[in-house]
């Protein structure tokens, strides 16, 4: 008889910006290995997984990290305390600070996670990868910080337009002028705070990667694949598993150097010379995971038998040409739902 573990994730935002949360649950659901109890941890009260059929078992509603982490750890360790959880997977890049630094709380109270280390979360953020490519012998595009608007007159000699405006979490946007770069800067600014990064623009083709690093230097999975359809908030609303050996390279020597420890996404620019830009890496689970579930590697079951303190087997193959297309549904609901977890918090 397998074993059950109840298992808390995050990110049930199914939206045209998908959290991982949903495709993660579905890759647990089809475990090989164990059996699951979903407790679904949402922010807002309309995030779709909370209502999609055999998704989450339960759902709680939980507090923003700005809230603060003890006002988070406070509702967590109520949520424990009726659904003993043995695994905590969070989803986004902006709570996983929180979770990391909360990591020996969450222990005693028998929750475990299997997240990068503080040192490895804080050295891979965009405003610091120029240093971390040095460090680790990547290619990465040029890039400056700017923390207000008359930092963009100072800057501006040193790029050539277009240039690419991020968010320190999320969000990015080419500019084609310092008009631009002031508007997207202001927009950036007021929803993700500075710095914003300001980053040479590679012409080429975006590749991305999905990884996960044991945390002692080995690549447990790791598959590879190009976005097919792309959103205007530029996210993959399609895509396709790639064979490409130099991109699978480039990953198992980087989490070899850095010890990496949990799930990843490499975003990386493929030139027509055929040279590899890393131009962002995610610090966890990326929302197209089940596109590599369905190439053959279930990466959030290999995730928590790490966080168990198992050692899975490295999967060793994925299908090539494998592909993945979103799509919009209309769930129907009833307002005694959405009332029930707007006054308790749980539903």
């Amino acid at each position: 008889m397998k074993p059950q573990y109840t298992i808390a994730v995050t990110g049930l935002n199914n939206t045209d910006n998908p959290g991982p949360g949903v495709p993660v649950i579905r890759a647990l659901r089809e475990a090989k290995e164990f059996d699951v109890r979903i407790i679904g941890l949402a922010y807002e009260n309309l995030e779709p997984g909370i209502y999609m059929e055999n998704t989450a078992d339960k759902v709680y509603q939980i507090p923003y990290p700005s809230s603060g982490s003890d006002e988070l750890m406070q509702r967590i360790e109520y949520i424990n305390s009726k659904e003993d959880i043995d695994v905590l997977i969070p989803n986004f890049d902006a709570e996983l600070y929180t979770f990391m630094l909360s990591e020996k709380k969450l222990k005693e109270m028998g929750i475990k996670t299997f997240l990068p280390t503080i040192k490895q979360f804080e050295e891979r953020h965009k405003s610091e990868l120029p240093k971390y490519g040095q460090k680790y012998g990547l290619d990465i595009p040029f890039s400056k910080t700017i923390s207000n608007l008359s930092d963009i007159d100072h800057i501006q000699h040193e790029f050539e337009y277009p240039v690419l405006v991020k968010g320190k979490f999320y969000d990015a946007y080419l500019a084609y002028n310092s008009s631009q770069v002031t508007e997207f800067f202001n927009k950036i600014s007021v929803k993700w705070g500075v710095p914003v990064i300001i980053q040479q623009f590679i012409r080429g083709t975006e590749v991305n990667v999905i990884a996960l690093g044991d945390g002692n230097g080995n690549t447990i999975g790791a598959v590879p694949m190009r976005k097919q359809y792309i959103t205007d908030k530029g996210k993959a609303w399609g895509g396709i598993t790639l064979g490409d050996e130099n991109l699978i390279k480039i990953t198992n020597d980087l989490i070899n150097k850095t010890k990496w420890r949990g799930g990843m996404e490499l975003e990386i620019i493929k030139t027509h010379t055929d040279k590899y830009y890393i131009i962002e890496i995610n610090p966890r689970i990326p929302a197209w995971v089940y596109l590599a579930v369905g190439a053959g590697q279930n990466i959030p079951e290999a995730l928590v038998k790490l966080a168990l303190g198992e050692k899975p087997e490295a999967f060793k193959s994925y299908d090539i040409g494998k592909m993945f297309i979103r799509y919009s549904y209309d769930l129907i609901g009833d307002i005694a739902q959405f009332e029930k977890l707007s006054v308790t918090g749980e539903l």
